[in-house]
């Protein structure tokens, strides 16, 4: 979690230490320690072309100041609402929705996940913002329940780009999701900051199992709807 001066947090890039996301018999990485961002390293040396001999400059020449180059505008970041915890949530078009525990880490770096079992519920990562907050919020749910029978995430699938997901906060208001996109990553190969990391709009990411491995009757991947505030 990265805080600003006003309490206010920013996504979280970072976490105590690497955790795994345990669904279903699934796993997907949580915010590793920060160890900065790699580029590409740039060429050891570029070609250019030949200099030519600068001309002698002219006596009657006068050197005028040049003006000041005036700063580039600083886009204005989208609007998001202030703190507060997700409560409730709920998808329409997949009839999908439940109360919201706020689950963390535990002691061992893993993320506690909801229980499993018929009816059970999905939860808010307390480490990531608060729905609406700026960056990514993040709700957990299970695809299946145990002994068969849907999970609250069971039709993640079906969600089309522009579908709305309403998320209830503690403070009364509701924040509204559009849907993006969704994408199923193996949990071997799980994109962790693009998951996690800081957004500069309140976006929220849904994460359950998915790939279903019948030689092994365990997930072998996750799959991650990815949404953003309805200004």
């Amino acid at each position: 979690m990265i805080s600003t001066k006003n309490g206010r947090r920013r996504g979280f890039a970072v976490s105590a230490a690497t955790a795994l996301l345990i669904l279903t018999g699934c796993a997907a990485e949580a915010p590793p320690q920060d160890t900065g961002s790699s580029s590409s390293a740039a060429p050891s040396s570029v070609a250019s072309p030949e200099a030519s001999p600068s001309p002698a400059p002219s006596p009657s020449a006068s050197a005028e100041p040049s003006a000041a180059a005036s700063p580039a505008p600083s886009p204005e970041l989208p609007a998001v609402l202030e703190a507060s915890k997700p409560a409730s949530f709920n998808i329409p078009t997949i009839g999908a929705e439940s109360e919201l525990l706020h689950l963390g880490l535990r002691d061992n770096g893993s993320l506690e996940v909801p229980p499993d079992g018929p009816g059970a519920p999905a939860s808010w990562y307390d480490q990531s913002p608060t729905s609406g907050e700026r960056g990514p919020s993040v709700l957990l749910g299970h695809v299946n329940a145990t002994g068969g029978g849907p999970g609250v995430f069971a039709d993640l699938r079906a969600l089309q780009p522009g579908d709305e997901i309403n998320v209830v906060r503690e403070d009364g208001t509701t924040a509204v999701f559009a849907v993006d996109r969704g994408e199923q990553y193996q949990k071997d190969n799980f994109p962790t900051l693009e998951v996690y990391g800081n957004t500069e709009a309140a976006e929220l990411r849904l994460i359950t199992c998915d790939g279903y491995n019948p030689d092994t009757g365990e997930f072998d991947d996750n799959y991650v709807v990815y949404a953003t505030l309805v200004p």
